[in-house]
């Protein structure tokens, strides 16, 4: 997942070539790119990895400059500007949350298939989020500039992030936040994703899935991975119905389009939504297999406000989960990736110590099996390369 010292094709030199059906942008484009291929689209994909596995799948994959994992504005111009790319409808994923500016300029450029940039500020704006929510009737956990004197647990998160590695216990002797962050009441409960489709009105569910997080010393909420689909009963009907009904008013109410996740902390006793992640999120991995169609040829045509009237269920469940490198590794030439590894970074390659290294995929019957199976294929990595350390 990290950039190859070497790269066959992460030049931004502008060059001609056959002009693709998508363009695909993201921190880590893999999933897109790869669910644009089950989709029968060609793809560019542009990200901050060009991990192997993304090129093998892309007609063409360029790594773009970064600073601190954030895409460059100036950076991404320069490459959509590449005659080829010039007018190729784009499809964004992870990155975007806090640069609506950036969204607005793509769209005064290209047909950019996807939440509008103003939508995608007012959902990850805590505030007017959480405005929203409350008008609507939406449990949802308070939010504050600075920890009330009530003797509660608070988290700080930074506005427009994802990931988790932004999220931090807060520090009840601190009344000042830096700047672009708030304070979120702690509630009970685990976390719970609900993928979906909307049209601009209504919502079709994809499936619920569980994620979990890996702890890093400075990073307590560091994104571990997820396991999906989950059968109704781990969530209760009851509350799988009323979280997809809250989804579609916000969905009515805000004109959400494509593909979209909703983050849900449930416990026995309730539920409240935490956020909406207003493009194809960390999950895509789990539910785009046969017999489900191209999730992201779904997402195209919702976005011009066509849904399937039903989608086919998912047979077992799949786990997705993320690989941290314990120490800086080098990966050379003779790494070889198991099948079930996703996120390969071409070789050679640094990977500096607490990077994610790859994903792994595991297949099982139900959730928990899953995750165990996921879990020892990550252990196996270490064992035979004494490169990582599962999440």
């Amino acid at each position: 997942m990290f950039k190859a010292l070497s790269r066959r094709d992460v030049s931004l030199t502008p060059t001609i070539l056959p002009k693709s059906d998508v363009l695909v942008v993201a921190l880590s484009a893999r999933a897109l790119a790869a669910s644009a291929r089950r989709s029968g689209l060609g793809v560019t994909a542009l990200d901050l990895f060009a991990d192997a596995d993304t090129a093998a799948m892309a007609d063409r994959c360029l790594a773009l400059p970064s600073r601190r994992l954030h895409l460059l504005g100036p950076a991404l111009r320069r490459a959509l500007a590449a005659p080829d790319l010039r007018g190729v409808p784009l499809v964004y994923g992870a990155g975007f949350e806090d640069r609506p500016e950036l969204l607005a300029a793509l769209e005064r450029d290209r047909p950019v298939l996807g939440n509008a940039a103003g939508t995608v500020a007012r959902l990850k704006d805590p505030f007017a989020f959480a405005a929203l929510l409350a008008r609507l009737g939406i449990p949802h956990p308070e939010i504050a500039t600075s920890p009330p004197d009530d003797g509660g647990r608070w988290l700080m998160k930074r506005a427009g992030a994802s990931g988790g590695g932004h999220i931090r216990p807060a520090d009840r002797r601190s009344h000042r936040l830096p700047a672009g962050h708030y304070l979120q009441r702690r509630m009970p409960g685990r976390p719970v994703s609900l993928l979906f489709l909307a049209d601009g009105r209504r919502v079709l569910p994809v499936g619920f899935s569980r994620q979990w997080v890996a702890p890093a010393p400075r990073q307590p909420f560091r994104y571990g991975g997820a396991v999906g689909p989950l059968p109704v009963a781990p969530i209760h009907a009851g509350f799988a119905a009323a979280m997809t009904a809250a989804v579609s008013r916000i969905a009515a109410e805000v004109g959400l389009v494509g593909l979209n996740s909703a983050d849900f902390l449930a416990g026995p006793d309730g539920w409240c939504l935490l956020e909406i992640n207003p493009r194809p999120g960390a999950t895509l991995d789990l539910f785009d297999r046969a017999p489900m169609p191209g999730l992201l040829g779904l997402h195209m045509a919702a976005c011009t406000a066509e849904l399937p009237q039903a989608l086919p269920a998912l047979a077992g469940c799949r786990a997705a989960m993320v690989v941290y490198a314990r120490t800086p590794v080098l990966l050379d030439g003779c790494m070889r990736w198991p099948d079930w590894t996703a996120d390969r970074p071409g070789t050679p390659a640094h990977i500096p110590a607490g990077a994610p290294l790859c994903t792994v995929l595991a297949d099982a019957a139900d959730p928990a099996e899953a995750r165990r199976l996921a879990g020892r294929r990550a252990r196996e990595l270490f064992r035979r390369h004494a490169l990582a350390e599962a999440a």
